[in-house]
């Protein structure tokens, strides 16, 4: 190994800090001789020793060693895998704080990126933080050095399936059953053929989508049969890309969720996306929906649209409600939800919204009002087309606080939208995750 390429060694003394900030991982900052380092499990304020565990040139990286003056925003984490699993980071800090860190990532990402404030703060949408997850992907690995299965998320910033027996934050279908599904695994002939499990909870069951990388043998079909008969839950098989599921048992599986306020009743497949936390969601809509203020003549766009979580809501008060997405099989799904729902007031449109989408007919229309949902990359192709469309009002909900500040920045400040109000959600409590909605208002 060249000089170059020796990686520094690590001090093995601990080494005594105060704690500045939180990282954008929820990882502790300090500063050893006006070098930055993150210290896991470390919390803003905190008095502490920690150890090296990596060390880079622009940054090095700890764990605590021990802990001298604790924050008063510490807690037990309910999860004994805590500190190995990196499904969760932030379980040691009590829940009220941790929404309001992520407020504040928000308002400083706004400020930093989109050189832009907003007017008003929402309050924080909140739920509940325990077993709130309704959509997973779960790891599967069949390790030959353990003779056995390991199920779950991976281990912190590493590669690995983490070793954990449950998992708190997820539906309690299937959080407390994590070792139950690994030895249900480990004593199938396709142990070592099982990549992955996702898991999608609606209202009246709970799915499991097994991906088989081989055909599985009638024997291992049965016990997958007889695990979904005793437990009640369903089961799909696999064997290719999302398009390839078909269901093993029971004969029938409809996933769905109601959205009260608006009557409606929202079906969806295992592997589409939908909102991760069930709880979240219906006030998340009703807060998008009043700072649109719809009224009875407005033609909205939605962006971004997905299975219709906005659009079909917004219809039941607009005139006309346009949908756009880029994948054709949740475009179907919607369609479909509106027809389920008897809405007819809905256009849906397959689009590629990562491209430039300015010749596209429903383009060349004016809109009241627009609803924006986009991945995490944001919308950069788009917000800039949004301008000439017309629109008083745009809501934007976003899952990445930096690309919501790069495109309010542009709203704002090329296109003479002023940042009314901006609030987080709790959509994914104990993680970093920060989930926001905005509100723009033109002039």
């Amino acid at each position: 190994m060249s000089r170059r390429n020796r990686k520094p060694k690590l001090p093995n003394y601990p080494v005594r800090v105060t704690i500045e900030s939180l990282s954008h991982d929820g990882r502790g900052v300090a500063h050893v001789d006006g070098k930055a380092v993150f210290v896991d499990g470390a919390l803003p304020g905190e008095e502490l020793s920690f150890l090296y565990t990596a060390r880079s040139r622009r940054h090095d990286e700890g764990k605590v060693c021990e802990l001298f003056s604790a924050s008063p925003q510490r807690v037990e984490p309910k999860c004994a895998a805590f500190t190995i699993c990196g499904g969760c980071s932030l379980q040691h800090q009590d829940p009220a704080h941790q929404i309001l860190s992520k407020q504040q990532t928000l308002l400083d990402n706004l400020e930093r990126i989109g050189k832009v404030q907003p007017e008003r703060v929402l309050d924080p949408l909140t739920g509940p933080v325990w077993g709130y997850r309704n959509k997973a992907r779960l790891g599967v690995k069949y390790v030959n050095k353990k003779h056995r299965v390991l199920v779950g998320f991976r281990e912190k910033r590493k590669p690995y399936i983490a070793d954990i027996q449950r998992c708190e934050v997820l539906h309690p279908d299937v959080g407390g059953r994590l070792e139950e599904l690994a030895q249900l695994i480990g004593g199938m002939e396709a142990r070592a053929r099982i990549a992955q499990i996702e898991v999608a909870a609606g209202e009246d069951c709970t799915v499991l989508v097994f991906r088989n990388l081989d055909p599985l043998s009638e024997p291992d079909t049965q016990v997958l049969v007889d695990y979904a008969q005793q437990t009640g839950l369903h089961i799909y098989l696999q064997p290719a890309g999302p398009d390839s599921i078909e269901l093993l048992w029971p004969e029938r599986s409809v996933l769905r969720y109601h959205l009260p306020d608006f009557a409606l009743e929202i079906r969806f497949l295992p592997t589409d996306f939908t909102q991760v936390n069930s709880a979240i969601n219906p006030p998340m809509i009703r807060q998008a929906l009043g700072l649109l203020e719809l009224q009875g003549e407005d033609r909205v766009l939605d962006l971004f649209c997905g299975l219709g979580n906005f659009t079909l809501p917004m219809a039941r008060s607009a005139a006309q409600v346009t949908g756009v997405e880029g994948e054709a099989g949740l475009v179907q799904r919607a369609r479909d939800n509106a027809q389920l729902n008897g809405i007819d007031n809905v256009a849906y449109h397959v689009v590629d919204l990562s491209e430039d989408p300015g010749e596209q007919p429903w383009m060349q229309q004016s809109y009241d009002k627009i609803l924006i949902d986009p991945p995490r990359s944001g919308a950069q192709e788009l917000v800039p087309q949004l301008g000439r469309l017309g629109a008083a009002r745009v809501v934007y909900v976003s899952c990445h606080p930096g690309s919501l500040a790069r495109d309010a920045g542009v709203l704002v400040n090329e296109l003479d939208y002023r940042l009314a109000a901006a609030g987080v959600m709790d959509m994914f409590p104990h993680t970093t995750h920060v989930e926001s909605m905005a509100l723009f208002v033109r002039g």
